[in-house]
């Protein structure tokens, strides 16, 4: 990285970031569930970052949303958050696709149905998501380093996250904007309109999905063709996050969203190959240039910070240049974390 690119640094979301966050939900638009363009959830969701970074609420309530600067303009470029346990407050549901075999001697003919089951299996599971970036942003790593600043994260201190790591992907939409699952399936129970529903679930308790969402399996079969089809789809803007999620081995849970009918993947934290890769450094001051950019991040969760930078790595100690040691706010003699 030379000096005259800017340096990207990831670093804790607070309620100071209200402008920039109500900025990105604006443009993330429709469908990005976790980003509603409502000031009170997004201030809320701010004040409940800079308490879980500080520690200032249990482990399990904690949820950390991290934002993306350039540290040279101090623009906020995305976002992205790890949720450290879904469907501990409220419940998390999902349909599970499950195959239901039947079978009549009488004709000698089994069948096997496909069913959408609502489940709540992912309770105490540790969500990440929420990444956004601007449009004009994501080339050129700042969505890997984003993406990745998520494992960083869970790795510098693993027992505050359960053992399941899992994403949600955006379900899929047609061209035209309307969503087939939501169209054909969900919106037979909930009767409103999908933004509707959407922004209920992230500014109420949920308790209307308890109330209205449907109790018995739902026969895939009598789904019609567009929404059948819409099952564990991802939406057009969401396939390069299935391929980082993959890379860091994510897999398909055979959960789907209720709403969009966009896949759950899943994946113990431990195998997160990002988490698995990194090692804990002590960070030394020079000038690395023939060295490989890596990722490296804070040792700490509160302050926690991650960048890209050029690190040459020696006898269990990272060199690093003035301008990254700034960036991470640390010092030599400070133990970093770096992604070999």
């Amino acid at each position: 990285m030379s000096h005259n690119s800017p340096m990207l640094v990831v670093r804790p979301a607070g309620p100071a970031d209200l402008d920039s966050l109500m900025e990105l939900a604006v443009l993330s638009g429709r469908g990005f569930t976790s980003l509603p363009e409502d000031e009170a959830t997004l201030l809320d969701r701010l004040t409940l970052s800079e308490a879980s970074f500080t520690g200032a609420i249990g482990p399990r309530e904690a949820w950390y949303t991290l934002m993306l600067e350039d540290s040279e303009t101090g623009r906020i470029e995305g976002l992205c958050g790890v949720r450290a346990a879904v469907g501990v407050a409220r419940p998390h549901f999902s349909f599970r696709v499950m195959t239901l075999a039947q079978f009549s001697s009488a004709i000698g003919t089994r069948f096997d149905h496909q069913a959408l089951v609502l489940v709540n299996e992912c309770a105490g599971w540790t969500e990440v998501g929420s990444l956004y970036l601007r449009p004009e942003r994501r080339s050129g790593g700042a969505g890997s380093l984003l993406a990745r600043s998520r494992y960083m994260l869970i790795g510098v201190d693993r027992p505050r996250f359960a053992e399941t790591v899992m994403a949600e992907l955006r379900g899929y939409f047609s061209p035209d904007g309307t969503c087939p699952f939501w169209e054909g399936v969900a919106s037979k129970f909930f009767r409103l309109p999908f933004e509707q529903a959407d922004h209920m679930v992230m500014s109420t308790d949920g308790q209307f999905i308890l109330d209205l969402a449907p109790r018995h399996p739902i026969y895939v079969e009598l789904i019609d063709e567009a929404a059948h089809a819409a099952i564990g789809r991802v939406h057009v803007e969401g396939e390069a996050a299935r391929a980082m999620l993959e890379h860091e081995g994510f897999r398909g849970s055979g959960l789907i969203d209720i709403f969009d009918g966009g896949p759950t993947y899943s994946v113990p934290r431990d195998s997160i190959t990002t988490i698995d890769r990194t090692a804990p450094m002590t960070l030394m001051m020079g000038n690395p240039v023939e060295a490989p950019e890596r990722l490296v991040s804070t040792a700490s969760i509160e302050g926690f910070r991650a960048t890209r930078a050029k690190v040459r790595i020696e006898d269990g100690q990272a060199m690093l240049d003035a301008a990254a040691i700034e960036a991470l706010r640390l010092a030599p003699g400070d133990i970093v974390r770096v992604r070999q």
